[in-house]
């Protein structure tokens, strides 16, 4: 399906240097950024108190936040589980304050202006649940980084393997520099939209690949060079790339704007991975396969010599 069809091809790699020191620059400040600032890490990774409350009738989630904030809690969580009466909230630890102290505080608070509420459960969730989450965490990206190589090295080849999981990573560290730089709260759900980046940008990776694999392959364009071939190959994918992705990032906008704050740093990490997902299989993944020599000897497997001798007689 396709909205347009452009009939000469855009020269993408003709700029393919200044685009890649650009990008080059951007993934340097997202390191510092990541080193200097570091991630600002919810109390799933740095331990806290957990508390669950029940209404008697349906909460007003926005009321029971701004309650919390007023103690002080600005970095607290506050969400909706299992009914619309009952409520998770997660508050991060304070030094010299106990887990008794603030359930104590927070449910006094949150009973001023609703006398029937009460506490269903407390308790503290410690660091060294934290470290193992960041650990499965780490190990889960690991995983995904591992499977993408070989999923690339096998179905293309690997200079796209390398080309393609280079450019992955740069999206995953560019999300993560905006959350170092703003301090935007890291969570368990900003790290399961790291992993779906990871899963989507490949895609998008894989279909620029497989066309660049069909271009080399067709003798109508026999006489292109591979910086043709890759202008050729992106050109002709741009409006399959403008519906897929335009589709899904009308979806996640919409999560950002109306999902409130449980889901805004999920969905602010998606659109951040989807705008840069779309750069990277451009302008990082198919440069890198040029600069790393890819050309069409390596798409096309080279025909054996026929033995002469097959089928003689002695």
């Amino acid at each position: 399906m396709e909205f347009f069809r452009i009939k000469k091809d855009i020269p993408f790699m003709r700029h393919a240097l200044i685009f890649n020191m650009i990008s080059a620059l951007t993934f340097a400040a997202a390191v510092f950024f990541l080193f200097h600032n570091g991630l600002h890490f919810s109390i799933e990774f740095t331990g806290g108190t957990v508390m669950e409350v029940n209404y008697p009738k349906a909460a007003n989630i926005e009321g029971v936040r701004n309650a919390v904030e007023s103690l002080g809690y600005t970095d607290s969580q506050v969400q909706s589980f299992g009914t619309a009466q009952d409520v998770m909230i997660r508050l991060p630890a304070r030094s010299g304050v106990n887990t008794t102290q603030q359930s104590e505080k927070v449910i006094a608070a949150l009973q001023s202006q609703e006398p029937g509420v009460q506490l269903q459960r407390v308790e503290f969730v410690g660091p060294q649940v934290g470290e193992e989450l960041a650990h499965d965490g780490l190990m889960a990206l690991a995983m995904v980084v591992i499977g993408i190589m070989i999923y690339l090295a096998i179905r293309f080849e690997w200079k796209f393997a390398v080309a393609g999981i280079i450019a992955n990573l740069h999206d995953v560290v560019i999300i993560l520099g905006f959350f170092a730089y703003f301090q935007w709260e890291f969570s368990l759900t900003v790290l399961a939209a790291v992993l779906a980046v990871l899963g989507y940008s490949v895609n998008e990776s894989v279909v620029v690949f497989d066309r660049v694999r069909e271009t080399f392959r067709d003798r109508r364009y026999g006489k292109m060079t591979t910086p043709e071939v890759l202008n050729h190959a992106i050109t002709s994918t741009i409006s399959r790339t403008m519906i897929t992705h335009g589709s899904t990032e009308i979806m996640v906008l919409s999560m950002l704007i109306f999902g409130g704050p449980t889901l805004h740093f999920f969905a602010t990490a998606l659109t951040i991975g989807i705008v840069f997902g779309i750069y990277s299989s451009v302008f990082v993944a198919a440069a890198l396969a040029m600069w790393l020599g890819v050309q069409r000897e390596d798409m096309i497997k080279p025909i054996k010599p026929k033995d002469e001798t097959d089928g003689a007689v002695v």
